[in-house]
């Protein structure tokens, strides 16, 4: 299944959504929305600085994913990010994958 770290800043409305319903709250509505769709929660972590909460979650597919993103952007409550995360094995898969690629203004193939 695909992973997925999301990152996510409460707005004021959330936050104060997170104040009556608590962190464990907060968790079970994750929860809930995540495997509504198949999908597992890795990890749940609130944070301070840029980011409020860490979350790493495991989705059947990245449209799973994307549903989540713009439910929970459409409700005002939390700005998101989401990263894909790639295993080891599929690094080393894409490592084994042969791309034909030209950074811009390089040579191209002789007599090109």
């Amino acid at each position: 299944m695909p992973k997925f770290l999301i990152q996510a800043t409460y707005t004021a409305e959330g936050t104060q959504g997170l104040l009556r319903e608590g962190a464990s709250g907060r968790r079970a509505a994750v929860e809930q929305v995540v495997s509504g769709l198949g999908g597992t929660v890795e990890a749940v972590y609130f944070a301070f600085g840029e980011h409020d909460i860490v979350l790493i979650v495991d989705f059947p597919d990245p449209v799973a994913m994307a549903a989540v993103s713009l439910a929970v952007k459409a409700s005002g409550a939390l700005h998101t990010r989401a990263t894909p995360l790639l295993g080891l094995d599929e690094v080393d898969e894409a490592v084994r994958r042969q791309v034909s690629f030209r950074a811009p203004g390089a040579p191209g193939p002789a007599g090109a």
